[in-house]
């Protein structure tokens, strides 16, 4: 296949310390070339399924051939296995916990390896920072056009995960915050096809901590300055927002326990014909 040349990196590092710079450090100088694109390094702390969520969503607007790094590991240097996959004409790099599960499960044909072959890492690896010894050179090998099948043995039996999907019960659909973004809106998991069948031709009740909103709107405008709103977002998910403000800090719950807390959507009146 042939390589983009691009890296991505997603991690929980932040940029506070180092640690980011330094992986792209050895990326560069395995692939002076290498274009490096950062997703995130604001993932919470260990949040697997927070990250697993966000490279799903990222990679298919990379051209084919790109290698992504995944590193959220609370795990690292534990005997938890260290993995090479290609699956949808992309390469992903990272740690057996899960994080790149739902990838594989959707991709049948997806070919996983674990990375075992030292002559492909840095020649020092540290049992603390496998994203720079082990992940951050793999990658940059794989964009210069290195074949993953040489990197180690094949596996059929990554980690799995389950992430929370919407439910629903009686006139209640049930999802919950997944991420809050920059401007504070809360990412929810309900997809827009989801809430479309759920719905049919009722109006939307929506209940999230104080708030409480009546219907979808197509644009953040739709409401006054400092008032709610929810709509469908460039990801087809379900957001709530607040017009000129924060809905992150709208919503009365603490900053602590905004993601994973349960988003509520009642069928409300039925819709006018007219």
């Amino acid at each position: 296949m042939k390589r983009s040349g691009i890296i991505t990196l997603l991690t929980d590092f932040g940029l506070v310390d180092p640690y980011v710079a330094m992986m792209k450090g050895v990326i560069l100088s395995i692939n002076p070339n290498a274009v490096i694109v950062d997703i995130s390094h604001s993932i919470m702390t260990g949040g697997i399924a927070q990250a697993s969520d966000m490279i799903k969503e990222t990679y298919p607007f990379f051209p084919r051939g790109t290698v992504h790094i995944a590193v959220v590991d609370p795990g690292v240097g534990s005997d938890r296995r260290l993995l090479g996959i290609e699956a949808e004409g992309h390469f992903f790099v990272g740690p057996d916990n899960g994080i790149f599960w739902p990838i594989i499960k959707d991709y049948k044909k997806a070919l996983a390896i674990q990375l075992t072959e030292k002559r492909y890492f840095l020649p020092h690896v540290t049992s603390t920072f496998h994203g720079r010894d082990v992940f951050a050179p793999v990658a940059a090998h794989l964009s210069l056009g290195e074949d993953l099948m040489q990197m180690g043995a094949r596996i059929y039996n990554p980690v799995e995960i389950t992430l929370p999907s919407p439910t629903v019960t009686g006139d209640s659909l049930y999802g919950e915050i997944t991420r809050i973004d920059n401007f504070g809106n809360l990412i929810t998991n309900i997809r827009r096809q989801g809430l479309e069948d759920f719905l049919k031709k009722s109006k939307p009740v929506i209940y999230i901590g104080n708030l409480e909103i009546r219907k979808i709107a197509d644009t953040y405008f739709d409401v006054e300055g400092g008032e709610p709103l929810a709509l469908i977002n460039s990801s087809g998910l379900l957001e709530i927002a607040v017009n000129l403000g924060r809905a992150s800090e709208y919503s009365g719950l603490r900053p602590d326990e905004i993601v994973g807390t349960v988003v509520r959507v009642l069928k409300g009146g039925r819709i006018s014909k007219r």
